[in-house]
């Protein structure tokens, strides 16, 4: 069983797991980052978030069991998240030096693309903690050179400015090669004594051109303070450097009021049923008879939902509720087995025409009213068959994935069990753009369930045994089948998807509440100036 496996099904397991991860490196590479007096990313965060201000983190499992041929990577180098800096609420990106020097893998690159993302549009300021060796060499060709790796951070950088959102960088440690183009594309830049910041260190420049220089000449605080003229603040040191960002975060205009026009906040009311119950729904106790409206008893404020055609549709249950004051407007698969008013039975989990078509004029009512919307995904994806063809599940489908494209209010996601295929799409999976997007650890993501991938899967490898001339045996097909569907759950697991940043955080149930109100204050800083707009419906 692999560590994501075990995390799944105990709880102590997963917070043990977890708080492996934010260690990084380890206790040696710690213990070496404090002998040259410099902190860890996590320290450095704490030093320079308001005392108990919330944080959000993103991509905590960011390269989950990845890169074991070098050693791994654990949240893939470099901290990420939402905190608030002298009063005012940031996007925190820092490189974690005890994984590598904080040199960049493939999965640091996209990390860092996702929080510029969410900084962008949610206008969110950024700060920067720089201490990065740049690009790990071995594994270059994935780093380097696509319009999702690490050169489209630095266009990000000159985006972001453009766009009026303040960008801080402090460089507390190494700036090496193309990474010195982050600190420098940014607003305002720190630089403690004793960092270096060059395209080429001492032995690179020594090798391409012969000179002898060593770090300080070549790239040093005092350098580039006075002869180059790069940075705009020279530190002595950490403590100093942090509280000077603070001092200059302080200079900023107040946080936006939230939410912003023309979003709406009411007082918070307490959910009529307990957190508890949301831990329940995860463990899948009498999950045949579970209703999801009493998820969102647990969720939502308590009174406020309101449920739009409950009649129609009923695997899909739509409507409007308060979370935490904030108007939401909710999408979420039915989880039991429904009779219908026609006598017929629809299985929850699964997504018919009818339930199609209800969702997607429902979204179209939302973005109307500019009400963000939340998805719960416990989805196995469309119906099939014969009747549901003739039907027309196809049309009603694409009806449904493009009025969530196109979606001018901000968008959740939430998965609270299964997210296969279609229903993945349709209910505003990573592709969809959700402003956040966060799953329960007991979470599956995969584009067909596991017994279905499995058969599927094994009688194409019996096909092409076949082909070769060999026929498998009772033994053998049995010990195919069995590899094929360890694999297939392994990939199914949300800490496997968690790895790849398709979901932006694991959390637990008991906490969803707290974390949707977070994001909300997030999301609703700022609203789109566009009207809301529709490409062709197939009718």
């Amino acid at each position: 069983m692999s560590l994501a496996n075990a995390a799944s099904s105990d709880p102590q397991h997963l917070e043990a797991q977890e708080t492996r991860l934010r260690e990084g490196g380890g206790s040696a590479a710690i213990e070496r980052q404090h002998s040259k007096n410099r902190g860890t990313a996590r320290e450095r965060i704490a030093q320079l978030l308001d005392q108990a201000s919330p944080w959000l983190e993103i991509g905590l499992w960011a390269a989950f069991e990845m890169y074991a041929d070098w050693g791994g990577a654990p949240a893939a180098g470099v901290v990420c998240g939402i905190g608030q800096v002298n009063g005012r609420r940031h996007m925190i990106i820092a490189n974690d030096a005890t994984v590598k020097a904080g040199a960049f893998f493939p999965m640091t690159a996209k990390k860092v693309l996702r929080a510029q993302k969410i900084a962008f549009l949610n206008r969110l300021p950024l700060i920067y903690l720089v201490d990065s060796a740049g690009v790990f060499l071995p594994l270059q060709e994935d780093v380097f050179p696509d319009e999702d790796d690490f050169g489209r951070i630095f266009r990000n950088n000159a985006v972001i400015s453009a766009a009026g959102i303040p960008q801080y960088a402090a460089i507390l440690g190494n700036c090496v090669a193309g990474g010195g183009y982050l600190p420098v594309l940014c607003d305002k830049l720190l630089m403690t004594e004793g960092s270096g910041l060059y395209l080429a260190g001492p032995a690179l420049v020594k090798s391409a051109i012969g000179q002898d220089v060593n770090s300080e000449e070549l790239g040093g605080a005092l350098m580039h303070a006075a002869v180059s003229g790069t940075i705009d603040y020279r530190e002595k040191d950490e403590p100093t450097c942090l509280q000077r960002l603070r001092d200059l975060v302080g200079l900023l205009p107040a946080d936006p009021a939230i939410p912003a026009p023309p979003f709406g906040r009411k007082p918070s009311q307490e959910p009529a049923q307990p957190a508890e119950t949301l831990s329940a729904f995860a463990a899948g106790e009498n999950r045949a008879q579970s209703d999801v409206r009493d998820l969102l008893a647990a969720l939502v404020d308590a009174d406020s939902f309101d449920e739009y055609k409950a009649d129609y549709g009923q695997t899909l249950v739509c409507g409007t509720a308060r979370i935490g004051g904030f108007p939401v407007g909710i999408v979420a698969n039915q989880l039991h087995r429904i009779k219908t008013a026609r006598g017929e039975f629809q299985f929850g989990g699964v997504v018919y025409v009818d339930s199609a078509e209800k969702a997607a004029r429902f979204v179209m009512n939302c973005n109307q009213d500019f009400i963000p919307l939340l998805f719960l995904q416990d989805v196995n994806g469309f119906m099939v068959g014969r009747d549901s063809e003739r039907e027309g599940i196809i049309k009603a489908g694409a009806k449904l994935v493009s009025a969530v494209s196109n979606s001018r209010s901000p968008k959740l996601t939430l998965i609270t069990g299964g997210s296969f295929g279609a229903g993945n799409y349709a209910l505003c999976g990573k592709a969809f753009d959700p402003r956040f997007i966060f799953a329960w650890p007991n979470s599956r993501c995969a584009v067909m369930g596991a017994a279905q991938a499995t058969n599927t899967l094994l009688d194409v490898m019996i096909a092409s045994l076949k082909k070769q001339g060999h026929a498998t045996d009772g033994e053998e097909l049995d010990q195919l089948r069995a590899k094929v569907a360890g694999d297939y759950e392994r990939q199914m697991d949300v800490h496997y998807a968690a790895a790849r940043l398709w979901v932006d955080a694991i959390i637990k149930p008991s906490e969803t509440r707290d974390v949707l109100i977070q994001s909300l204050e997030v999301v609703t800083r700022h609203a789109s100036d566009e009207p809301y707009r529709l490409g062709v419906f197939q009718v």
